[in-house]
C-alpha cells in the first residue's frame, strides 16, 4: 500500500479530485440554475449562483486578461514547486497543502479560459447551455468564475450608537465563493497552522540546493 500512494500519486489524487468536485459542482450550476437564483439550505447556508471576473471571492483588481495570465503563471510556479517538494521527499501534510493551492488557482484558471466558449451567457431569464449554436458569450481567456457558495452566519443590523456604521446592514460572511476557493484558502490556513515553520525551511532548503549547483557549476 504505502508503494502505491507515493507522495507523487498522492498529490495527483488531491489535484484531479478537488478538480473534477470543482467543475462538476461549477458545470452544474451553471447548466441549471438562472444567474443569482438562490438555493435556501438553511439559515446560514445558501447555493447562490453569481459569477465574478476577479479573483478569489469575487474581488476584482486589474484587468481581466491580467488576472488569468496572472493565475498562468502562478500555477505554473507552484506546480514546479510542488515537483520539487515531492522530489525532495517532503512532508505528506505539507505536500497536500500546496497540492490544494495549485488545484484552487487551476480551477479558477479553468473557467477564465474556457468558460466564455463553451458557455452562453447566464441571466436572470435564461439557464446557460453547454456548447450552445451561437457559439458562448466571450472569448477565449475572458470567461467568468463561477461562484456559489454563500454562508451569512450573521445577519443583523449594527447598533444605531456606532460611529459611521450605525443602523446599517450587517453580514458575516458575506463573500460567495467556490470550491477551488476553498480549496485555497485551507490549503494557506492549513501552511500557515501546521506548516509554519516547516515553509520557512523548505525554502532554505531549495535555496541552498541552488546555491550548491551554482557552486559546481
Amino acid at each position: 500500500m504505502k508503494k502505491l500512494l507515493t507522495k507523487g500519486r498522492i498529490a495527483l489524487l488531491v489535484i484531479f479530485s478537488v478538480l473534477i468536485i470543482d467543475q462538476v459542482i461549477k458545470i452544474w450550476i451553471k447548466t441549471h440554475m438562472y444567474w443569482h437564483e438562490s438555493i435556501h439550505v438553511t439559515d446560514w447556508f445558501y447555493i447562490y449562483f453569481t459569477e465574478n471576473n476577479g479573483m478569489a471571492f469575487g474581488m476584482e483588481i486589474f484587468g481581466k486578461l491580467f488576472l488569468t495570465t496572472f493565475r498562468i503563471v502562478a500555477v505554473g510556479l507552484i506546480g514546479w514547486y510542488l515537483y520539487k517538494i515531492i522530489k525532495k521527499g517532503f512532508k505528506t501534510g505539507y505536500i497536500i497543502c500546496v497540492s490544494l493551492i495549485l488545484t484552487g488557482a487551476l480551477g479558477n484558471i479553468i473557467d477564465s479560459v474556457f468558460y466564455g466558449v463553451i458557455f452562453n451567457e447566464s441571466t436572470h431569464s435564461q439557464i446557460a447551455s453547454f456548447m450552445p449554436e451561437g457559439g458562448g458569450y466571450s472569448t477565449w481567456f475572458y470567461g467568468k468564475v463561477v461562484d456559489m457558495f454563500y454562508f451569512p452566519i450573521i445577519e443583523t443590523n449594527w447598533p444605531t450608537w456606532m460611529p459611521f456604521v450605525g443602523g446599517e446592514h450587517f453580514v458575516f460572511f458575506s463573500p460567495i465563493f467556490n470550491f477551488a476557493d476553498a480549496a485555497i484558502s485551507c490549503g494557506i490556513i492549513a501552511l500557515l497552522l501546521f506548516y509554519s515553520k516547516y515553509l520557512n525551511e523548505s525554502y532554505h532548503s531549495l535555496d541552498n540546493k541552488k546555491e550548491n549547483v551554482d557552486h559546481e557549476k
